[in-house]
């Protein structure tokens, strides 16, 4: 027979963890979390995290196992209330609050509402875009048509949250739409470089972050849930790829492709206003807390500056390592300085670094034999740089630990 105390330890563990899980928590981390909640609460356990599923094992005091699994999706970035959650656990763990009252207020953040709202967000989409464009040193048409697209995009994803249809078809629907749009401004602003708006457009959907966080639980010995994560990044690839294909060749039987005309590329200064309005952006669209939004834009800073400082020295991978070494001693020091998770500033640092657009590149050179930077040996760039970022971060782990699991 189960006693009371032990099922509302269970009740609190099982929530805790689908509340990490939704929050966009990986996988390495929910499961050090949760063990060391389960030490506290003197409980033996045993935590088997996926993007697509928990396992649960949780022993009571007759040693009998209490198993619980559940299959779940992908989570959704939501820093803010991970910052919540990881309070919640202090305040437990020091005796603010009862095991009761600390299941409650769990269930609250599980059901907060995005702080920022949708205007707020539906103008950070279209912000990210023309940062990302503008960081791209491409031409200011560029950054005012992706600016505009980012917009439509965030109406799809807006659509998605109330559609389960466009949910399942959002990131190639979303590709294809802005593909035809840009097929059809090509007409008007001869001005413009339509792969890079496209790509500019969707750039919240590239899945550079998710490739960096499951090369990070492959190194990490999380082969399972590592492998599935860079699969899944791997499929939304190309289902943005197919559906921005599409979408020019659709556009281009139906109004033609003009003829583009090199405009000037925006100055060099330019780069610092991108990763402003970039890190800003991210901190409305991973619902970082106000309070803690400052740490996360300082976060750009130190990834992108350390990248440009050591690049001219070290080549554009080992940059990278600098750049990921610089953001992880940050990210650890602002967990021991703030007692938060280092994740809520090292994510947003990390989107800074992450060379998805790469990817994404790469993919079209491949496919279509078309370079749309005319750069050379991207593929063989892109995956150093990968290498970079997870040895970084690695590096920079033992140089300062993190006070948090999180």
């Amino acid at each position: 027979m189960q006693s009371d105390e032990f099922k509302q330890k269970r009740r609190f563990i099982i929530s805790l963890g689908k509340a990490l899980h939704k929050f966009g928590t990986n996988s390495f981390r929910s499961e050090a979390h949760l063990q060391s909640v389960a030490q506290f609460l003197d409980i033996k356990a045993s935590f088997i995290i996926t993007p697509t599923a928990l396992t649960f094992i949780l022993i009571d005091e007759e040693l009998n196992e209490h198993n619980y699994m559940v299959r779940v999706k992908p989570g959704d970035l939501d820093l803010g209330s991970l910052a919540r959650t990881d309070e919640l656990v202090d305040e437990l763990s020091s005796g603010q609050r009862t095991l009761e009252e600390a299941t409650e207020r769990l269930e609250e953040i599980y059901d907060k509402p995005n702080p920022y709202g949708k205007l707020i967000s539906f103008f950070a989409f279209g912000a990210s875009s023309g940062a990302f464009a503008m960081l791209m040193h491409t031409s200011w048409n560029d950054v005012f048509w992706a600016t505009l697209l980012g917009f439509v995009v965030a109406i799809f994803v807006f659509w998605a949250g109330r559609s389960k249809r466009v949910t399942e078809m959002l990131e190639p629907l979303a590709a294809l739409v802005c593909a035809l749009l840009a097929s059809a401004i090509t007409n008007y602003d001869h001005h413009i470089n339509m792969p890079i708006v496209i790509l500019s457009a969707i750039i919240v959907f590239i899945p550079g972050l998710s490739l960096t966080l499951g090369l990070s639980e492959l190194a990490a010995r999380h082969l399972v849930s590592g492998t599935a994560r860079v699969m899944d990044a791997i499929m939304v690839l190309f289902k943005l790829y197919f559906g921005a294909a599409l979408g020019i060749a659709l556009g281009t039987l139906f109004w033609g492709i003009g003829t583009f005309e090199q405009p000037e590329t925006t100055p060099q200064w330019t780069s610092w206003a991108a990763v402003t309005i970039l890190s800003i952006s991210l901190v409305i669209l991973f619902q970082v807390r106000k309070k803690d939004a400052p740490w996360g834009v300082i976060s750009g800073y130190v990834a992108y500056g350390a990248t440009l400082l050591a690049t001219p020295y070290l080549g554009v991978a080992l940059g990278a390592f600098a750049g990921a070494f610089a953001l992880g001693v940050y990210s650890n020091l602002f967990s021991r300085v703030m007692n938060l998770p280092s994740s809520i500033v090292l994510l947003l640092g990390l989107v800074v670094l992450v060379p998805g657009s790469k990817v994404y590149i790469g993919l079209n050179t491949a496919v279509s034999g078309q370079n749309m930077l005319n750069a050379t040996d991207i593929g063989s760039q892109t995956f150093l740089i990968f290498m970079s970022l997870v040895a970084g971060l690695i590096f920079a782990n033992v140089a300062v630990r993190s006070r948090k699991t999180l």
